[in-house]
């Protein structure tokens, strides 16, 4: 599923946080979002899902234009998204949370290969979401996005408040994602390693504008991306 953004300008109310902002991601493709807090990056994906309408440019995926769509009909088409705030049922048990989330084209193998990459998970099947520590909350709604089997992931700073060993299986799990079922990703992050990892292409998005962007197997290109993301 192809994504193309092409001329963004959003923001909230009179202030404009993204300005003239265009890339594009082919079928099956990864493309990272790079950036430092407040550069936009969460109003970037917040409008390219529906939950803010841009005040010019396009949104166009798998060849539609879905500009300003609600999320719901974004779902209909094959887009999950595992947002920041993580949209959990806190009430709900970690097993039903995956249910609610499984897509109709996922079959028992998927969801245990999922539970799989987070153990953790597998051994609180039947708690509260809500009572689960930060990060296991962070690690079921990414869970919870890849049971559906989506044709493209988007992912708010899947790796905020995360360990290293957790991040390492993040990067397992969408490697595989895409390699088994043709997945594209659109994410945003701050963590360079994980977005090197999983990302063919990389920008820089800084006060609301793109302002770099490579192919991830440029030699050089995590100095290169450390020195563009500096104050």
């Amino acid at each position: 599923m192809n994504v193309e953004v092409a001329g963004l300008r959003a923001g909230y109310g009179s202030a404009t946080i993204l300005e003239d902002v265009g890339f594009g991601v082919p079928d099956h493709g990864a493309f990272a979002v790079v950036g430092r807090n407040g550069m936009g990056k969460s109003t970037l994906l917040k409008t390219v899902m529906g939950y803010l309408k841009p005040s010019k440019g396009t949104v166009t995926v798998a060849g539609r234009n879905v500009t300003g769509w609600p999320t719901h009909r974004l779902t209909r088409l094959g887009v999950s998204y595992a947002a920041q705030e993580k949209s959990l049922f806190g009430e709900l048990s970690v097993d039903e949370n995956l249910s609610v989330g499984k897509g109709r084209r996922c079959p028992p193998e998927v969801r245990d290969e999922v539970i799989a990459y987070f153990p953790v998970l597998g051994e609180r099947l039947k708690q509260k979401a809500g009572t689960l520590s930060g990060g296991e909350q962070k690690m079921l709604t990414l869970a919870k996005a890849l049971v559906a089997v989506p044709d493209l992931l988007v992912l708010d700073e899947i790796s905020d408040g995360l360990g290293p060993a957790v991040i390492s299986a993040v990067g397992t799990a969408l490697r595989s994602l895409r390699e088994r079922h043709g997945c594209t990703i659109l994410m945003v992050e701050q963590n360079l390693d994980l977005s090197l990892e999983v990302a063919d292409r990389i920008a820089v998005l800084k006060l609301g504008s793109l302002i770099f962007e490579r192919d991830s197997g440029q030699p050089g290109l995590r100095d290169e991306l450390v020195t563009q993301l500096a104050p």
